[in-house]
């Protein structure tokens, strides 16, 4: 083979390979897609965000999401390294913020908040006589617990791949998918009742590209190029995905049980509420054999006084 011939094999072999490898490492300078952005929103977040308003914001205390899974990553990555986040809790608290049904008090880091204020009650001591006191209001008393944790982690649900050579020329792919599953559950303080209990399970996708050339060009030339693209989706993107679900179904489920209330009662046929309505009646029709299906409308029984959060 010429030599120009050569060159324009060896061409085309790095151009496939350019386009195989589409996400170069970005650079530390302030450039577009190297700079620190906001965390892009998921599916069930932005549900969260277009949930209609509450009749009163209830009060909810977090004091821990933790990891119940004991799964690491596999090697070659460190053995103590968690396969899941261990910030669920935080994830929890924005979610609990971002819906507009709650007001998250503080709980996880009480103490440090409680040595703020035993700080700001010393300051007030050595005040001048003229001087104004210093309004120390009362800490806000949550009137529900929301408990839970990453249930599981399962590797390799399912795994698989494909590819084809022609002439020493080849594209191979595979793929994995992975699960997490969150389970929250809404606890009455007053009375120690579990109100509602909810698990979500979130998909976690990863996917491998892999072209290759192994080509002769002349009787003692050869051509050899190998490229790859690894996408791994975010397992902390699935799990605020999978908290954010589990949300969103305790305040439909809480809605239609009536242990609190929508600002608008019409508001129940809201596209989002009902979406989530119909989930749970689906996923719970093949067990209702024997007896009626729930209805997706809320209870009509009435609500004590126990079971009452909204103002």
């Amino acid at each position: 083979m010429k030599p120009r011939s050569v060159a324009m094999v060896v061409v085309m072999a790095l151009a496939g390979t350019g386009c195989a490898v589409s996400h170069p490492p970005s650079t530390p300078r302030d450039e577009a897609g190297s700079v620190a952005q906001l965390t892009a929103l998921t599916a069930a977040s932005r549900d969260l965000l277009q949930l209609p308003p509450p009749k009163g914001r209830i009060a909810a205390a977090v004091y821990g999401i933790r990891d119940q899974t004991g799964q690491y990553k596999p090697s070659p990555d460190s053995s103590f390294s968690t396969a899941v986040t261990q910030g669920a809790s935080s994830l929890l608290v924005k979610a609990l913020k971002d819906s507009g049904w709650f007001v998250p008090v503080e709980r996880e880091n009480l103490q440090n908040l409680l040595t703020e204020r035993k700080i700001v009650r010393a300051l007030e001591m050595p005040q001048p006589a003229d001087t104004p006191p210093v309004q120390m209001p009362p800490l806000l008393a949550a009137s529900v617990l929301i408990e839970g944790g990453i249930v599981a982690y399962e590797s390799n649900v399912r795994t698989g791949g494909a590819g084809a050579r022609f002439l020493g020329i080849g594209m191979s792919s595979q793929y994995r998918v992975d699960q997490v599953t969150v389970n929250l559950r809404t606890v009455d303080i007053r009375a120690g009742q579990i109100l509602q209990s909810i698990s979500t399970t979130k998909t976690i996708y990863s996917y491998e590209l892999h072209p290759s050339i192994f080509k002769f060009v002349s009787v003692k030339d050869l051509v050899e190029v190998e490229a790859g693209m690894t996408r791994n989706e975010p397992a902390q993107l699935c799990v605020s995905e999978a908290i954010a679900a589990a949300l969103a179904h305790l305040i439909v489920q809480g809605v239609r049980e009536q242990h609190w209330a929508l600002a608008d009662p019409a508001q129940w046929s809201h596209p989002v509420v009902q979406r989530y309505a119909g989930e749970r009646l689906a996923a719970y029709a093949p067990a209702a054999t024997t007896a009626p299906a729930p209805s997706l409308a809320p209870s009509s029984a009435p609500v004590t006084e126990q079971q009452r959060f909204t103002p």
